[in-house]
């Protein structure tokens, strides 16, 4: 938790920013795992935590945008809430240490709102991501479940948006140490990469060192031999001489700011020469694409960038046929990198990707959305200083995508199809790390880079006792 000065003054801004009527934000509740009392880790709404910055389930936050005031709406626990998982301080106790004057009981939020929608006041609130969120949010608004995405507040999601993305000195602060943490997970992980090992026993590891330092990992994390599947969580493989692992993994720090990190090296520790040829090419647009980055930089500008480079290296090995530009231009880069260049990152991994483009369709609010130029609508995202994001370029082999491409005759006398039947069993690279853009430049976050060329890699792999 930062000050109580820092979210009295974020809330008095978005206060002026929105300009009218109520502002509410829900903290997340806890989430039963198998049985009511037996919960999942509990993870608060990020966005509540921006600007109440308390870290304790079942609390909804109140700004009056035209008064600035706020309030905290909570139960204080009982007798035997307190048997149970001991003393905890008041409603009141906990919002003062925020700045927050006012607190009531959690039964009085009904009634607030209620008299503001009476008297014709707008009741601004950011599209829910939680099931249990959507069912208490419908009640306290007296909408039907359907109704709560078409009366979302577009004024809140742009102001909320705005002000996450430029990151104050605090916030770096924080996001530096979410890297220690990411660090000591890769290193770690780099240490443990040999031949018979367990993909699970890694996984775990990191799991533990993430809890141990900070609040936890970011996201699920990624290990695996099978990096052409960009989202796998499976960790039942035995490590195995001549692939490659591909580990993308990060920490929260205390205060939930988020680390994310992606490399991938020879489970031998020893690259092949084609692995290596394959590495050096997404390294290089790593490379470049860092440069790259300076304020007022488009990111769709920076993804094609990358794309470029990618492609133009993939024409050196033989994969490509036509020029680079060619490959760009005819969509074919999609079968190598299915995914784009970056993501904003702060208090979620994804950065405000639970109130951006893919929360609905961002075409209706284009111009808008241009105008912003922030992070939540990514084909218009411009960075400035303050801003950051993930830098993750990667070469993935698919059998599956390689198959229904060739089948359909795409990118014919672009894509070297006859070549990539050598490649059906490689798997897939990714180099990754995250990148605050400043005001004359950008710079990675952290004091140091973790191993990155293909030596600094193999002086590490399996190195752990």
């Amino acid at each position: 938790m930062f000050s109580k000065e820092t979210y009295i003054g974020r809330r008095a801004e978005l206060a002026r920013r929105v300009g009218k009527g109520l502002i509410l934000l829900p903290g997340n509740p806890e989430v039963p795992n198998n049985y009511p009392n037996n919960t999942y880790y509990f993870r608060q709404d990020s966005t509540f935590r921006y600007y109440f910055g308390l870290d304790v389930p079942s609390l909804i936050g109140l700004i009056d945008a035209e008064s600035g005031e706020a309030m905290l709406f909570g139960d204080d626990f009982t007798v035997e809430d307190i048997i149970w998982t001991g003393p905890m301080p008041t409603i009141a106790e906990q919002g003062a240490e925020v700045g927050v004057e006012k607190a009531f009981p959690m039964t009085e939020i009904r009634n607030v709102l209620r008299k503001a929608i009476e008297q014709n006041r707008p009741v601004h609130y950011l599209p829910p991501y939680r099931a249990e969120l959507k069912i208490s949010m419908a009640e306290m608004l007296g909408i039907r479940l359907d109704m709560l995405h078409e009366r979302k507040s577009l004024d809140l999601m742009f102001a909320v948006a705005e002000m996450r993305e430029k990151k104050s000195a605090e916030e770096i602060e924080a996001l530096e140490r979410a890297f220690k943490i990411g660090y000591q997970m890769h290193i770690t992980a780099m240490g443990m990469c040999r031949p018979g090992v367990v993909e699970r026993e890694i996984a775990g590891r990191l799991e533990g060192i993430a809890k141990s330092y900070g609040q936890g990992v970011s996201f699920p994390t990624i290990v695996t031999q099978h990096g052409e599947i960009l989202h796998n969580h499976n960790h039942d493989g035995v490590l195995e001489s001549g692939r490659l692992l591909l580990v993308d993994g990060g920490g929260e720090s205390v205060e939930g700011y988020c680390s994310d990190h992606t490399r991938t090296y020879p489970v031998n520790g020893k690259f092949t020469d084609v692995q290596r040829d394959i590495y050096n090419i997404v390294l290089r647009a790593h490379s470049e694409v860092k440069d790259m980055i300076k304020p007022g930089t488009m990111y769709p500008d920076i993804h094609r960038a990358a794309y470029l480079s990618l492609a133009d290296g993939l024409k050196g090995v033989g994969l490509i046929k036509s020029t680079a530009e060619d490959a760009v231009a005819a969509g074919a880069m999609y079968l190598f990198m299915p995914h784009g260049l970056g993501h904003g990152m702060g208090l979620d991994v994804h950065d405000l990707e639970n109130i951006g483009e893919r929360s609905f369709d961002f075409s209706t609010v284009a111009e808008r959305a241009a105008k912003s130029a922030i992070c939540i609508h990514r084909s218009t995202w411009r960075v400035e200083p303050g801003t950051v994001m993930s830098d993750e370029p990667g070469i993935y082999f698919i059998p599956a995508l390689i198959d229904k491409c060739r089948a359909e005759g795409k990118f014919e006398g672009i894509v070297n199809y006859d070549a990539l039947d050598g490649f059906r069993n490689f798997g897939g690279i990714r180099i990754e790390d995250d990148v605050l853009v400043t005001e004359t430049g950008s710079r990675f976050i952290g004091d140091k880079l973790l191993p990155l060329s293909v030596e600094e890699l193999e002086a590490v792999v399996g190195t752990l006792k």
